[in-house]
């Protein structure tokens, strides 16, 4: 039943889902460049925006590879990963679970 009232709150809108390649010293000497490529040249679903980043601060698990606004995060991506991450993730919505980073996803680490 509508009552004519405004709500306080409007729903949020949508965020753009962002895909952030890091692009610093460490990364780039374990091939982030190419992994840069990969995703700009993926076929990526309408509104989805490929960002080089600066440091993410996963040095020692590069490359790193962030998706917003979903907070996944991807460790020791290389090109090939791309398509399997465009196709599961970015496509469907399920996380690439074997390349979740185990520092940020502790469920992945303890099993949940």
């Amino acid at each position: 039943m509508m009552t004519g009232q405004i709500p306080d709150q409007l729903p949020p809108e949508p965020q753009p889902r962002c895909v952030w390649v890091c692009q610093h010293q460490s990364c780039q000497r374990q091939g982030s460049e190419q992994v840069l490529a990969a995703f700009m040249g993926a076929d990526l679903p309408e509104g989805v925006t490929i960002i080089p980043s600066g440091c993410l601060g996963q040095c020692s698990t590069g490359p790193t590879v962030r998706i917003t606004p979903d907070e996944i995060w991807y460790y020791r991506i290389q090109p090939s990963d791309v398509p399997v991450i465009v196709e599961q993730h970015l496509k469907q919505g399920t996380p690439v679970q074997h390349k979740l980073n185990p520092r940020i996803h502790l469920s992945f680490v303890i099993g949940h």
